[in-house]
């Protein structure tokens, strides 16, 4: 059963393909098929023992010529050829044929296009068609089974009739109802085909614009931090050559731990090799615990910076302390850009009440204070990393000069958990 199945669809398929490309071929061969099953016995001499037509004439108030009877047969087939373009006009023709030759009193076995026409009308025509075709070939069968009631019985003949033009109604419909679900099956597949995609791109773009923090912060932190010693290792270098000499020697270390840094990060990015001794080495992300070190090397290129914590920091998620670290550090780095060496910072991190706050505070630079003419990205990447933990972040110069950055976290578990 299974191989013939297969060979019914993939016959069906070659249909399929074959009557989309040459859409006539399929119409003509029905049209060549009902010519040659039902238009040509009603034509050709009977043959010896044939009682098929008799039983017809029986049926028939008059004999046509060859002539009319030709004429008849390509008025209820040769319609057939355009039944699925224009399925209602193919149908009002042939029923106007098919009452014609009942009113002449024929029988044709070529009739058998009524029945197709009705068929194609469901399947390919306008549905609000259906009620009025179906009320026509109701009418029509009613007169025929009148006019066959001298050899059959009207009942009988009104239920053969009817029950073949409701089959081919019925058929039609329930074909046209599989297309159409079939056609909402795949257009659903192609919409979440889509929607996956869209997906995909989008936590695609969500994981560069979090690399981007990422990577922003640390070479941005990193780089503030190696021009304030280089400067400061130039202006000592005649002065006081082993402050010149300890400014290398931070440098170093800067751009080591920023190095290791951006190895960390691009690493999780990179795809691990076929052998398990080629994968990146990973270390943990920084927490708060590592604000300490941070902050030395802040100092280390001129600014003071007071650092005290309030409250229990080691239960805090690793989640928040790591966007702490980067918010800190990111305000640091500011500091560096905007009020250089000659500075102090207060540093102040607060756990209370299910909520983390952080307070960066500069006296500025020596001369008058220059905001800056718009947001930065240091300050949107606060932003958004304060957004993912309800925070929010506010930032503008202080009333005794320089500058402050004040930072709420929401602490308070998500969706209710304790």
């Amino acid at each position: 059963m299974g191989p013939l199945v297969a060979r019914l669809n993939r016959g069906g398929q070659w249909l399929r393909q074959a009557d989309r490309a040459r859409p006539w071929m399929l119409d003509t061969a029905l049209v060549v098929l009902i010519a040659v099953m039902f238009c040509l016995p009603d034509v050709l001499p009977e043959g010896a023992g044939d009682d098929g037509p008799r039983k017809l004439r029986l049926l028939a108030l008059t004999e046509l010529p060859l002539a009319a009877t030709l004429a008849l047969q390509a008025g209820l087939v040769l319609p057939l050829l355009w039944r699925r373009r224009r399925p209602t006009t193919a149908f009002a023709v042939i029923m106007a044929v098919f009452l014609l030759q009942w009113s002449l009193g024929a029988v044709l076995r070529a009739d058998i296009a009524l029945f197709v026409a009705l068929y194609s009308l469901a399947l390919h025509g306008r549905l609000p068609q259906l009620p009025w075709a179906g009320a026509v070939m109701a009418g029509a069968m009613v007169l025929v089974a009148l006019r066959v009631s001298a050899a059959v019985s009207v009942w009988d003949a009104l239920f053969f009739l009817l029950s073949t033009a409701t089959a081919a109604l019925a058929l039609g419909l329930v074909i046209r109802f599989r297309r159409a679900q079939l056609a909402g099956l795949r257009e659903r597949a192609a919409r979440l085909e889509i929607e996956r995609d869209q997906r995909s791109r989008l936590a695609t773009a969500t994981e560069r614009a979090r690399v981007a923090r990422e990577m922003h912060d640390i070479v941005g932190h990193n780089l503030a931090v190696i021009i304030s010693l280089a400067g400061a290792g130039a202006y000592a270098t005649d002065a006081h050559p082993e402050r010149a000499k300890e400014a290398l020697n931070l440098i170093g270390d800067t751009g080591r731990q920023a190095l290791g840094e951006l190895r960390r990060v691009l690493g999780v990015l990179r795809e691990a090799a076929d052998k398990p001794s080629s994968a990146p080495q990973l270390s943990p992300q920084p927490g708060i615990a590592d604000i300490d070190m941070l902050c030395a090397g802040v100092r280390a290129a001129g600014p003071e910076v007071v650092y005290r914590t309030v409250g229990d920091m080691d239960t805090l998620d690793q989640g928040v302390q790591l966007t702490a670290y980067r918010i800190v550090q990111e305000a640091l780095t500011n500091t560096l850009k905007h009020a250089g060496a000659d500075t102090r910072v207060n540093l102040a991190i607060v756990v209370a009440d299910n909520r983390l706050g952080i307070r960066v505070q500069d006296t500025g630079p020596p001369g008058p204070v220059e905001p800056p003419d718009e947001e930065g990205h240091g300050l949107v990447g606060m932003r958004e990393r304060a957004a993912l933990y309800g925070g929010t972040v506010s930032a503008g110069p202080s009333a005794n000069g320089g500058w402050t950055v004040d930072v709420t976290l929401d602490l308070t578990p998500q969706g209710g958990a304790q």
